[in-house]
């Protein structure tokens, strides 16, 4: 049987204000879906299931219930449990590889009559509760040796098998957790050649390997001339050389050989490289187009037109946004960015306040994989990023990722409790 939490026997009580955020954006949800379905001179019936606000209405319910089951129960079990939902939600991962729907280029559906579920929503979950466990857990002498290596094990895996399932939206998602590894001690230094990779990934996607290598050779040089007389250096500026050499080809070749033709055309979009206003452009047009009508107040809600009627493709998931901007404006937007950004932060304050280090961790990655979900999806309605398919938190339609996101938060607010 799982143990109780030692850290502290009397309950808090839990956290009204998350509990109130994830109400807020779960109603701007709904009614944003039923605006994208509504038909101005025609019946809409809210009960209608073969609509997506009825079937998000019975996600919402279903998502309800799931969240008072993980209040109800014991907390010492959601830690007991973690590395065995871990490796479930990763034969499930694996197992769509082989018997998976594809949707929109990915492979990373499970049909099930007219349900479908996607297990890589669920591995974001737990990877974070998998994470947290290690980490909490001590480790001999002999073992912290190899600690880091084990942490990146547990992120790179689920990466590597959606990548396989041509879901590289999903696999980005897991570099979130570089917040995690930072609070925890992570070397800034890190930070530093991680930025440095996207100056590099930048270069050579936006231009081509040739600028990007002449680039690095010319700050080696410079490095090279300044550490002249220092040996150590001079050995670390090689290695650090050949390194960021090795990394820009490998952008190159995973731009050639690891993406679909329709991702490649995408990333060529946003870089300007090519132009198709009816094809690959024409997603990212209509969503500015959207946004940008709304003004400050919007044209009122059920009045968009951009959003109507399918002039945005997936208007009410990847790209619901762009119906929040047209129909409340950049008034709206302010709201909804408000709403994520006090979720984020109250979570990382609630998990800077924990005794016990397993729920400062799980808060730690969770905050990161919410923030990074937010930061893709209005970057890639915007036309900062690429569209990679990924859904907005609460807001976005869709059964497997509702679930998941309150899963979640509600696993973080039980934890929080104790």
């Amino acid at each position: 049987m799982p143990k109780l939490d030692p850290y502290n026997k009397m309950s808090k009580g839990f956290d009204v204000r998350l509990i109130c955020y994830y109400l807020a954006l779960v109603v701007i949800g709904w009614i944003t879906i039923y605006s994208t379905c509504h038909i101005p001179d025609g019946s809409t019936p809210i009960f209608d299931f073969g609509q997506p606000y009825s079937k998000q209405m019975l996600w919402i319910g279903t998502s309800i219930v799931l969240a008072i089951v993980i209040l109800l129960i014991d907390s010492g079990i959601i830690q007991h449990y973690a590395y065995f939902f871990y490796l479930f939600c990763l034969l499930l991962m694996i197992l769509v590889i082989f018997i998976g729907a594809e949707i929109n280029g990915a492979k990373s559906w499970i049909k099930i009559g007219g349900f479908s579920l996607q297990p890589t929503e669920f591995m974001k979950v737990a990877t974070a509760l998998a994470m947290a466990k290690f980490m909490q857990e001590g480790k001999t002498a002999n073992q912290r040796r190899y600690v880091w290596v084990a942490q990146v094990a547990l992120i790179t895996i689920p990466i590597l098998v959606a990548l396989l399932q041509h879901d590289a939206g999903s696999a980005l998602v897991f570099f979130s957790f570089i917040i995690l590894f930072y609070r925890e001690g992570l070397s800034a230094e890190f930070l530093v050649f991680g930025i440095i990779a996207a100056v590099l990934g930048y270069m050579t996607l936006k231009l081509n390997e040739t600028y990007s290598i002449a680039l690095i050779t010319v700050v080696f040089i410079i490095f090279m001339i300044f550490n002249r007389n220092q040996k150590k250096k001079i050995r670390r500026n090689i290695i650090v050389y050949l390194a960021s050499i090795v990394f820009v080809f490998s952008v190159y070749f995973l731009y050639e050989h690891g993406l679909e033709p329709h991702q490649k055309q995408r990333i060529d979009t946003i870089f300007g490289k090519t132009s198709d206003p009816l094809g690959a452009d024409f997603n990212l047009n209509q969503s500015k187009i959207a946004i940008g009508s709304g003004g400050f107040f919007g044209k009122g809600y059920l009045h968009g037109t951009q959003t109507k009627l399918n002039f945005v493709p997936e208007q009410s998931t990847d790209f619901i946004f762009c119906a929040i901007g047209e129909e409340w404006g950049f008034f709206g937007t302010l709201v909804v960015f408000g709403l994520y950004g006090a979720l984020v932060f109250r979570i990382l304050k609630l998990s800077e306040k924990q005794r016990n280090p397993f729920v400062r961790y799980y808060g730690y990655g969770i905050a990161g994989i919410f923030a990074i979900h937010f930061f893709i999806n209005i970057g890639m309605t915007i036309g900062l990023l690429p569209i990679i398919g990924i859904p907005l938190p609460f807001i976005s339609y869709g059964g497997s990722s509702l679930w998941a996101f309150t899963m979640m938060l509600f696993c973080f607010i039980k934890l929080n409790d104790n």
